[in-house]
């Protein structure tokens, strides 16, 4: 599957450091659910109305792969997209990349092609589509109008 990227920036606040003066490594699982929300939200499926209309999609796996440490001011990046779905399940990719003032301010768009920046963190999470009795429910069927969304954010 080719999905786009998805971009949210960010400077790094002072409270996401630890008293080396770096990101503790727990602060980008946090990132990577604020980028996942905003990118839900770019396509159309807000978390608010999955819930009004009675789904959740609770975090089944995380998978997080450090490579450089951010730092407080720094500019960030956390780019998201799909990288699988089925009527149950989602998965989600994302990079954390630290990128200049000037990608900061003047970026284009809410979505790219290829990464940008300078690596610092990837990951993946794995998600399944609950009612609110916590009990599995298949998209395609249940709510077709937001399976469709999925489909459509190829």
């Amino acid at each position: 599957m080719a999905f786009a990227w998805h971009q949210t920036k960010f400077r790094v606040p002072y409270k996401d450091t630890d008293r080396m003066g770096v990101v503790h490594h727990g602060n980008y699982i946090t990132w990577f659910e604020n980028a996942r929300t905003e990118c839900m939200r770019h396509y159309g499926l807000t978390y608010s109305e999955m819930e009004d209309i009675g789904f959740l999609l609770p975090v089944m796996g995380v998978n997080v792969t450090y490579k450089k440490s951010a730092r407080y001011d720094d500019c960030i990046v956390v780019l998201t997209r799909v990288v699988s779905y089925s009527p149950v399940r989602l998965e989600f990719a994302y990079e954390a990349r630290k990128i200049s003032e000037e990608e900061f301010i003047h970026g284009t768009g809410n979505e790219s092609v290829e990464p940008f920046g300078e690596l610092l963190a990837k990951g993946t999470t794995v998600h399944m589509w609950v009612n609110q009795e916590w009990k599995p429910v298949r998209m395609d069927k249940a709510a077709p109008e937001v399976y469709a969304i999925l489909k459509n954010i190829e």
